[in-house]
């Protein structure tokens, strides 16, 4: 008699899932010392921060990096991806004077909010979803670190792709009417702007605040207050110029006042010049008709 075995419920079949632990780094584990790929990538990631910093984002308790390795032990061997910009809410802080080479989440702090990888004229792993040793970006960021978002942007076409890590899985997110993709988390939108910074003329990642105000850079900032300092220059020089012209109409309002007075005593002489002549002829009349009257003569009786 044959046995015959139940059949294989596939569905109960579980893969074989890596062993994930958090190690720090050896102290004398060498890191690798790759090169960027282009100009623009260190770039791209210093403009990131800076507006952050400017707009008071930044905390002490924050990670913010560029081409710095997170570090993991998978099935025994130390992974180490370095991504382009990694933001990470809250790490724990090390002793004065120590400098963090490398970090790895859960023993040192939190997971990263949101990785960043910026795509070279050649493509290299950022989309690679190879689940073993290296492990592909997309697969390790996914699966092993599962960081809540992970964005891929192309500088050259100033496409951004963001993902949204649900259910275990990357999912694209939609962005809004302006192309920009609200991170509730950050309270700040992500998106692209084009234009020139470094004197470089390309396609930038930026933050927009919850109203969709642009988050400017240190020269956009000294750009602004060299156009305020100049539009209160221009402001102080209307006022002068409006105070000078309300000086002249207060001149020419006194000249004409001082007119208006000399033409007043200059009436008021002729009057005074006319009433005396008025009695210096009544007063000749009066003479004359008394010397008349002396010589019998009355013109009074006469009339």
């Amino acid at each position: 008699m044959i046995a015959i075995s139940p059949p294989v419920n596939l569905a109960a079949v579980k893969p074989n899932l890596p062993k994930i632990s958090w190690e720090k780094l050896p102290d004398d584990f060498i890191l690798p010392e790759d090169p960027v790929d282009n100009n623009l990538q260190p770039l791209l990631a210093n403009a990131l921060r800076e507006s952050l910093e400017l707009a008071g984002l930044v905390l002490e308790s924050m990670l913010i990096a560029t081409n710095f390795g997170i570090c993991v032990t998978v099935n025994d061997k130390i992974v180490i991806k370095a991504p382009d910009w990694v933001y990470i809410p809250e790490v724990k802080p090390l002793p004065e004077a120590q400098i963090r080479r490398s970090y790895t989440p859960n023993i040192e702090g939190d997971l990263p909010l949101i990785t960043l990888e910026f795509i070279s004229e050649t493509e290299g792993s950022e989309y690679s979803i190879n689940p073993h040793y290296p492990y592909g970006k997309w697969h390790f960021y996914e699966q092993i670190l599962q960081i809540p978002l992970y964005g891929i942007f192309h500088p050259k076409t100033g496409v951004l792709d963001l993902y949204r890590l649900v259910n275990n899985k990357y999912e694209l997110q939609t962005p809004n009417a302006n192309n920009r993709f609200w991170i509730a988390e950050m309270n700040l939108f992500l998106g692209v702007w084009k234009g020139k910074r470094s004197l470089l003329t390309a396609t930038w990642l930026r933050w927009w605040d919850q109203s969709e105000n642009l988050l400017p850079w240190g020269s956009e900032i000294i750009e602004q207050e060299r156009e305020r300092a100049k539009q209160e220059r221009e402001r102080a020089e209307q006022e002068r110029e409006r105070a000078e012209q309300e000086r002249e109409r207060a001149e020419q309002e006194r000249e004409r006042a001082e007119q208006e007075r000399q033409k007043a005593i200059q009436e008021r002489q002729r009057a005074e010049q006319a009433e005396a002549q008025l009695q210096q002829e009544q007063a000749m009349c009066q003479r004359l008709s008394d010397r008349l009257k002396t010589l019998g003569i009355d013109l009074e009786e006469e009339k």
